[in-house]
């Protein structure tokens, strides 16, 4: 093959030509992974959760997806925990992150920084859904709920020491009864730490025996000021409380976990005082009112000993007399037993007596033995009836065969086949035509019937 020469032109549109540039799959990741990190991050995003997974680890894997198209999404752990509400299939949320290449399979997710519910507010879904978990777990169970102590002299009370709940309650509980043992576990009821020290509140006095029943205080505020009451542990260290405990969170149109977990909802920290103790005046009241009920019961009591006690009196004269004639008559049922004993054997022998003597009778009675003959006389004469019965039986029998047989053989049978017999005029049966002769008058016997002819012809045979 000859070597060609490369114009001019051709070198010019060689060198206009891209350069060609190879890229490594890596290098290229680690590109849109530069790219990414200068275009895309914090960026917000709408849509709907969706294929919502949480590993082992406490991440979560999902994807925001809308009617056209769908975008991987991770939430990890230390993001996870400072969010209220739990990520689930099917809610709208407002998503806040960096868009990252997932090098291992060369595909881009977000990664989100900041997760909000699109409609109801972050910590109100956080509320529902904790309220939804712990319900179906049977912690507001009505049936699980105890009675409070009927006068606890002991109270445990769980709030913050510097606020106006704690003071509210002392006075209340000292107004309705005095001498009441009081102790206040210090705790902060809201910000950093304050689930931790009510938490601990509870644990305290429900590890020791001291406290009759406990009471969780706090006074009104906001949602996000309420919300340490709405935590998943502060519920299960009221519901793990060996002590009954009295929820009183906020004011009376404000509720929250504590106070459906608890055994008993105070609207208000005051009333949670009241609701604790009675006052020293109903208490003495209740008193009152029982002594006058056993006072009264006891009138009655006595009233129906004494009535009892003369009723014993005359029934125990009467007792000696009715014993008295039951001995007597007891005796006289056993006379009248032994008698009715006596009476029977005698009736017995007797009978027996009769009844031997009419078998004799009625041996020696003429009657039973014509009676017998009689029945020996009938019993022969069916026999002789019997005998000729068979015998005419067999008679008849013969009879009857006979007569076949003779039928068999009479004349008669042959003229009902169509033969005739002739006769002479001397009754004599003609058996040739040489017993007769011309003009000669013959009788004619047929089946049925007979003719008288005149032989007109007569021929002989020779057989």
């Amino acid at each position: 093959m000859s070597a060609r020469t490369v114009s001019s032109g051709e070198q010019l549109s060689l060198s206009l030509a891209p350069e060609r540039r190879v890229f490594q799959v890596s290098e290229l990741n680690c590109a849109v992974q530069s790219l990414f990190a200068s275009e895309f991050q914090s960026i917000w995003i709408i849509g709907e959760i969706s294929s919502c997974r949480a590993a082992p680890s406490g991440h979560y894997y999902f994807s925001l997806k809308d009617d056209r198209s769908q975008l991987k999404c991770v939430l990890f752990k230390s993001t996870a925990r400072l969010i209220r509400f739990k990520p689930q299939d099917g809610l709208a949320v407002l998503a806040r992150g960096s868009l990252e290449v997932y090098e291992a399979r060369g595909e881009y997710q977000l990664i989100v920084e900041l997760l909000q519910p699109k409609g109801a507010g972050a910590l109100q879904l956080a509320f529902e859904q904790l309220k939804k978990k712990l319900g179906e777990e049977g912690l507001f169970d009505p049936s699980r709920k105890r009675q409070l102590p009927r006068l606890p002299i002991r109270i445990g009370i769980v709030t913050s020491p510097s606020g106006a709940v704690i003071q509210d309650m002392l006075r209340v509980l000292e107004r309705r009864f005095r001498g009441l043992h009081i102790r206040l576990y210090p705790a902060l009821v809201q910000g950093d730490g304050a689930l931790e020290q009510l938490c601990a509140g509870l644990r305290f006095f429900s590890s020791r025996s001291w406290a009759q029943v406990v009471i969780l205080a706090r006074g009104g505020g906001s949602l996000e000021d309420l919300w340490t009451f709405n935590e998943e542990a502060l519920a299960r260290a009221i519901a793990s409380s060996s002590v009954p405990v009295i929820s009183a969170v906020g004011h009376e149109t404000d509720f929250t976990i504590s106070d459906f977990v608890a055994d008993v909802r105070a609207p208000t920290p005051s009333v949670a005082a009241e609701l604790v103790v009675p006052t020293r005046e109903s208490l003495i009241e209740q008193i009152e009112n029982c002594r006058s009920k056993a006072l009264q019961a006891l009138r009655y009591r006595l009233v129906v000993s004494a009535r009892d006690l003369h009723a014993r009196s005359v029934e125990r004269a009467a007792t000696s007399i009715r014993r008295a004639v039951a001995r007597r008559s007891q005796h006289v049922d056993e006379l009248d037993l032994r008698l009715d004993r006596l009476l029977h054997r005698f009736l017995e022998s007797r009978a027996r007596r009769l009844e031997n003597l009419t078998r004799r009778l009625q041996a020696a009675d003429l009657r039973l033995r014509f009676a017998r003959d009689r029945a020996r006389q009938q019993s022969l004469e069916a026999m002789l009836t019997q005998g000729m019965q068979n015998r005419l039986f067999q008679l008849r029998r013969r009879v009857d065969s006979a007569h076949a047989h003779l039928s068999q053989l009479s004349p008669l049978a042959v003229l009902a086949r169509g033969y005739a017999i002739v006769e002479d005029q001397r009754k004599h049966i003609l058996r040739s035509a040489n017993e007769t002769a011309e003009g000669e008058r013959l009788t004619v016997r047929l089946h049925q019937g007979q003719l008288v002819t005149s032989v007109v012809s007569c021929t002989a045979s020779n057989e």
